[in-house]
């Protein structure tokens, strides 16, 4: 018996999904759903399945066993309950929620219901990440002194009119903190650990007159364990140059920009290179879509929770509305 699949939200990044769905055994995509009626047509003829306006109308003429979330951020916390009441199973986009309490709303879900659920951090499915998550859980590098970490790319206001809730507290949540770098933001406390305190400013710098959110931020981060993190974003850099993370230890330097070169005290240098992708969505997404909605598909009979579910994402998601506290004292209730 297949398990039937359904994707609400068939903008952007469900091209990923859909081509991942397409290479899973046993999996059967058995609905859309997505409330622009000229999206939700063009699904519907791609993949020849019903389609939806609305997610309830979905689930209950659907009956899916697993739901893909790729809605816009306003909408994830709320679709995802809805699923986890009806039993079930989810992958939601990230980032968990657009706001902290919808974000815990969906945390508190996941922790009474039985339906499985996973948030899309896809890259810490990279080899890169996960090469660089073993080196240091193994002890064998020693302290981790420090770590830096930078997303220099780019986008302009056709970028933000072609989706118009982008450029918005109340759609987005934020800017490029909740869009962009949130992923490498999840990276960088991931492998260092939790954010113990934060220091940090979000502006808009080039996209002033499009935008409501920032388009650049910077902070110092201190980590439980003592280490200190340097971290710096802009959409203003010309192109979408490589996410860079480098990570200090006692015995190596981890130095990842595409691939990973891990420089050891004693001289010895190994490179890790990072897979290509083969999706149909963007380079900048990275490789390792396919890798995590595989690998939450093999898990969903497993009695635990899926290691990336609503608890954990929500680190990152605390990570960036602290930081946004601090930038905008005066619209904390807009911007939290």
């Amino acid at each position: 018996m297949s398990i039937r699949a359904a994707v609400i939200g068939c903008g952007d990044v469900s091209a990923v999904h859909f081509q991942a769905l397409e290479k899973l055994d046993g999996v059967q995509l058995a609905g859309v759903c997505d409330t622009d009626p000229g999206r939700l047509a063009a699904a519907v003829q791609a993949y020849g399945v019903p389609g939806y306006p609305d997610h309830l109308s979905l689930l209950e003429a659907v009956g899916p066993d697993v739901v893909h979330i790729t809605t816009p951020h306003n909408m994830h916390a709320s679709v995802a309950s809805d699923c986890l009441e009806r039993g079930v199973s989810a992958i939601v986009e990230k980032p968990l929620a657009h706001t902290l309490a919808e974000g815990r709303r969906l945390v508190q879900a996941a922790r009474n219901g039985t339906a499985k659920i996973g948030v899309c951090f896809q890259n810490r499915y990279n080899s890169t990440a996960q090469a660089m998550h073993a080196l240091l859980a193994s002890g064998e590098l020693g302290a981790v002194a420090g770590a830096s970490a930078t997303v220099m790319w780019h986008r302009n206001a056709d970028y933000y009119r072609s989706r118009p809730w982008r450029g918005t507290w109340e759609g987005g949540g934020g800017g490029l903190m909740m869009n962009q770098a949130i992923h490498t933001v999840d990276l960088l406390q991931w492998l260092v650990g939790d954010v113990v305190s934060l220091s940090g400013h979000a502006a808009t710098r080039f996209l002033g007159g499009s935008i409501d959110v920032e388009d650049t931020a910077e902070f110092v981060a201190e980590h439980a364990g003592g280490a200190r993190s340097a971290f710096y974003a802009t959409l203003a850099n010309a192109v979408n140059a490589p996410v860079t993370l480098e990570i200090v230890a006692e015995k190596a330097t981890l130095s990842l920009r595409g691939d990973l070169t891990v420089t050891y005290a004693d001289g010895r240098v190994e490179t890790v290179p990072e897979r290509a992708s083969t999706s149909g969505g963007r380079d900048y997404w990275g490789a390792s879509h396919e890798l995590l909605i595989a690998d939450f598909y093999a898990r969903l009979d497993d009695p635990f929770p899926f290691w990336i579910d609503p608890a954990e994402a929500e680190k990152s998601l605390r990570i960036v509305k602290d930081l946004y506290r601090q930038s905008y004292p005066d619209s904390v209730q807009e911007v939290m």
